[in-house]
């Protein structure tokens, strides 16, 4: 173990298991327990595709220990699997011996095949030949046709075979692949259910039943589902790429057919049939995961908006509006008055969205600038561009290609603006665009009139209802020039110079950050009061982390709330015993990025679209803006404190590298989640 950092995969994988810790918690609803665990999984197909993939690449062509732990990629990967095994074996537990039964309680049923009645094998063997077979592809091998090429993440059956083929030709092993056009999950009708149930059968039962069918003459020995994970990490060589759309398409097709990284296996396929697939995809033992269950667990979330069953899930709410934007004023004539800062999901992402929809049909707007990182599909925000677009006004979009996972949809948007008249800018190569601005240029008066919208999250209106994030409106005339400057660098890569009210990765950010960490040491060792809070994602950056440390020893109290990765190790005696770390995980995902810093008295608060990792620091344009205004500061502080002191979300960072879940025991219950919704919400 390294004294100094934690390895940046070990601490990642610590988050996937407070994720799952959610799905064990009784005192969730049912429904909820059960995305949870969705969300595990999804986590670490992930974890597999970009981590593990890359330490998989590291170990092959010996590269030397990466990181500032220095720990060898081999027994990092070892550490890795021995963690995971065990993670994988929490999933299924769960899934069978607690999820399966309590949603049986419930009447939420997952109808296993030796449970089919007459009436429901009679049904589900009629699904089967008119919506299964159709679009099904049964295979076998010979020299002229080899094992096929399996889609990253697809459902997949390897069938043992016996007889002879219509040609006469002996066949032992036959695969059917089942298109991702059908659904996982299928809901049994209500005639085939108790009243009041809600029956499901899984796609992966019905074929593995009726298999025989698609090789009729063969005897079928078996059918067993397995799904392989492939590298899935991108890569664009930024010295050699002359188009980088092209580029990101040729390389986005080839990621489906990545390197294997690991394969799930039934738990029931029989070892030769385990050793065949394994040496069709060049993997080891280490890399296979033997399910007791579908072999892909984040497919059952579809059941959660299957079932009419509202107190299986949490309680509805109605996002609230800041005071200041229930008047009959547009945002235009509010903001000319006033900033506004929002709060999500907790306050409405409305404003953001109709700001757009005004700024795109209003006369006296001549521009609008905004970057975008994630949209998502059919974006709001898009048709409103597109609209400014096309009723002449000058529209830039900066469009980040390289967001991961979404280079596909991106690609598609920034297509859709430019056939629109709109000006698109990719995200430099090397150095992805992940600040969230919004600039809007206005006549009023004869004078020109900057509108902006800064924020910590994307541009998302789905995950603004599960993600907390900041968002800031204002007219202020210095923002609105620092706004202007930097999307002149990100369009013309000349340098933004004079900025007064904002930060910017990769140039001025972490310097920033540096000084004050080091101004609040200095006052410690002054003898002043001295304070640091950070809530970010993740911090893995090794200068700031060191910062930290020293900052610790003068006797500068930091507290850290950090969701996911953390490289630092806090209450080591002599190192780090003024630092403490916590990570909030609850109903809604934890994204907003808050930095507090003393000063001496003279606090200062910033907001900013940038974790503290290498890659926020230095490999990406990244925004960050101070909070001025005293009721906003006041509300910030709150907001923080309210983390700091949840007992009933709240994980703790020891410095082993173990997290320790708290519960309130005999004091006050103090969930900041839940407190948040209860003062900026309406409960329905």
């Amino acid at each position: 173990m390294n004294e100094l950092y934690i390895n940046r995969e070990l601490s990642l994988l610590e988050f996937h298991k407070r994720v799952l810790a959610q799905a064990l918690d009784p005192n969730l609803p049912l429904l909820e327990r059960l995305r949870f665990l969705c969300i595990s999984c999804t986590n670490l197909d992930e974890f597999f595709e970009i981590r593990v993939a890359g330490l998989k690449q590291r170990m092959e062509i010996g590269a030397p220990a990466q990181g500032p732990e220095k720990i060898p990629a081999q027994e990092v990967f070892n550490t890795l699997r021995q963690e995971v095994a065990e993670l994988v074996r929490q999933q299924y537990e769960l899934l069978n011996k607690v999820m399966f039964p309590e949603l049986t309680k419930a009447g939420v049923r997952f109808v296993q095949s030796h449970e089919w009645n007459g009436e429901q094998q009679e049904w589900l063997s009629h699904y089967f030949d008119e919506q299964v077979v159709p679009v099904l592809t049964p295979l076998t091998f010979d020299p002229s046709r080899p094992f096929p090429r399996i889609l990253n993440k697809s459902l997949n059956f390897i069938v043992r075979l016996h007889g002879r083929d219509a040609f006469g030709r002996r066949r032992h092993r036959g695969m059917v692949q089942a298109p991702r056009s059908l659904p996982r999950i299928i809901e049994l009708p209500e005639h085939l259910s108790e009243p009041g149930e809600h029956n499901y059968v899984f796609l992966s039962s019905v074929i593995r039943v009726h298999v025989d069918r698609l090789f009729p003459g063969l005897d079928v020995g078996g059918c067993h589902q397995f799904r392989v994970t492939r590298n899935s990490d991108l890569y664009i060589d930024d010295e050699e790429v002359s188009d980088l759309v092209r580029a990101l398409e040729g390389q986005l097709e080839a990621s489906r057919y990545g390197a294997a990284v690991r394969i799930e296996i039934g738990h029931e396929c029989p070892e030769d049939l385990q050793e065949f697939l394994l040496d069709h995809f060049s993997l080891q033992e280490h890399d296979m995961y033997l399910v007791e269950g579908p072999v892909n667990l984040n497919r059952l979330s579809t059941v959660c908006g299957l079932t009419d069953r509202p107190e299986l899930l949490y309680p509805p709410f109605t996002q609230g509006m800041p005071d200041d934007l229930l008047t009959d004023e547009t945002i235009f004539e509010v903001l000319s008055k006033k900033n506004v800062l929002l709060h999500h999901p907790y306050q409405s992402f409305a404003p953001v969205i109709d700001f757009i929809a005004l700024a795109a049909v209003d006369p006296d707007v001549l521009a609008i600038k905004q970057t975008l990182y994630r949209t998502g599909a059919d974006s709001p925000i898009v048709d409103h561009l597109v609209t400014a677009a096309r009723a002449g006004k000058e529209v830039t979009v900066v469009v980040e290609l390289m967001a991961r996972f979404d280079e596909a949809a991106n690609i598609a948007l920034a297509n859709r603006l430019q056939e629109a008249g709109a000006h698109v800018v990719y995200g430099l190569v090397g150095f992805k665009t992940h600040a969230k601005m919004l600039l809007v240029v206005r006549r009023e008066d004869d004078r020109l009139i900057r509108y902006v919208h800064l924020g910590t999250g994307n541009y998302h209106h789905a995950t603004t209802s599960v993600y907390t994030d900041y968002g800031y409106l204002s007219s202020s005339q210095r923002l609105g020039e620092d706004v202007h400057k930097l999307f002149l660098q990100l369009t013309s890569l000349t340098e933004a110079v004079g900025m007064t009210r904002m930060l910017a990765s990769p140039f001025s950010l972490f310097d920033a950050l540096i000084d004050k960490i080091r101004r609040e040491t200095e006052n410690a060792k002054a003898g002043k009061e001295a304070r640091i809070i950070a809530k970010v994602n993740s911090l893995n950056e090794p200068q700031l982390v060191d910062a930290l440390y020293e900052a610790s020893q003068a006797g500068v109290r930091v507290d850290l709330i950090i969701r996911g990765i953390c490289s630092l190790r806090p209450g080591v005696k002599g190192l780090s015993e003024n630092i403490h770390v916590r990570s909030i995980v609850g109903r809604f995902l934890e994204h907003s990025r808050v930095y507090y810093f003393f000063n001496d008295g003279d606090e200062e608060f910033y907001c900013s679209s940038a974790d503290w990792m290498e890659r926020n620091m230095f490999r990406r344009n990244e925004s960050c803006f101070e909070i001025r205004q005293k009721a906003m500061k006041d509300m910030l502080r709150k907001h923080l404190e309210l983390f700091l002191a949840d007992n009933c979300q709240a994980w703790v960072l020891h410095g082993d590298g173990n997290y320790e879940r708290l519960t309130p025991g005999k004091k006050k219950r103090i969930s900041a989640q839940d407190i948040f919704l209860e003062e900026l919400t309406a409960q329905t």
